[in-house]
């Protein structure tokens, strides 16, 4: 746990840096030395308000608003108890008006953390299910990879977005952008961690089987709901929400869902939904 920890706040401290040496480096070229520096103390200032106001960002981007305790006050209650077995604080709590079955963490870390869940998963999936996939959520949280991920996605989809601002010649952009946009997610973000995430939630939890039934069902019941979406947004997802085709093949970062169900499945079989010492390793 302490190595995934230490990975990812190194990742966030790698990422500020480039993005500071590749804005002082474009100063440079501008101006010299002075224009350099103020490049790059713009890029750690801008990094400084991604850290801080990023996750809200994102919540705005995706359409999600404050839930009220009065609308489920037992998803409140089981999130709770979700985040002690986990040892996270509780996360804020937001709802999605989106028929479509998807949920999804943002925020800094442990201490501070934000879930954002659609009506469709609401009513897609059994409270036990719907607890086992938020547990993945705080599994994420508690690795701090959602630290690396709100950084990453915010990025990616704005830059994917600006694409769009260039009229006729926005086809071109885009062809332009989502490869670096891409690239950058690859670097950063590894199929492994959704893995790990599972193992981890599948440990505090003892839900193994549960959360292999909500990934099931979440992949089942997407198939009958229209969605939309930028393609960088997918490494939020506990699945791969997108179809295999255009730029959102750019985009993947989940390993095969089978893979995913096969190891819960197994877990769950031989341990009761607990990960004996052996394979806890996977989790930290």
């Amino acid at each position: 746990m302490a190595r995934a920890v230490a990975l990812n706040l190194l990742k966030a401290l790698l990422l500020v840096v480039i993005l500071a040496g590749v804005s002082g480096g474009l100063g440079w070229l501008i101006g010299g030395t002075t224009t350099a520096l103020l490049f790059a103390l713009c890029a750690v200032l801008a990094a400084a308000g991604v850290y801080r106001y990023g996750d809200r960002a994102l919540l705005g981007m995706l359409g999600a608003r404050p839930f009220a305790l009065a609308e489920d006050p037992v998803l409140r209650s089981g999130t709770d108890k979700v985040a002690a077995q986990l040892g996270v604080r509780q996360p804020a709590l937001y709802l999605v008006e989106d028929g479509f079955p998807r949920l999804f963490a943002v925020g800094r870390g442990p201490t501070s953390s934000s879930i954002a869940i659609s009506v469709g998963a609401l009513r897609s999936l059994r409270r036990e299910e719907l607890e086992a996939a938020i547990a993945h959520e705080l599994a994420h949280v508690r690795r701090r990879d959602v630290l690396i991920q709100t950084f990453v996605v915010l990025f990616a989809t704005t830059l994917v977005e600006l694409s769009r601002v260039g009229g006729w010649f926005s086809r071109f952009l885009l062809y332009g952008f989502a490869p670096i946009s891409a690239a950058f997610v690859h670097l950063l973000l590894s199929p492994k961690r959704e893995l790990e995430a599972d193992a981890l939630a599948a440990q505090a939890t003892g839900g193994a089987h549960d959360l292999a039934d909500a990934l099931m069902r979440l992949d089942r019941a997407a198939e009958l709901v229209d969605f939309s979406a930028s393609p960088a947004t997918e490494p939020l997802y506990p699945i791969d929400p997108f179809e295999s085709e255009g730029i959102a093949r750019m985009f993947k970062t989940h390993p095969p869902l089978e893979d995913r169900v096969r190891r819960l499945r197994e877990l769950g079989a031989t341990t009761n939904g607990r990960v004996p010492e052996s394979l806890s390793k996977l989790a930290g």
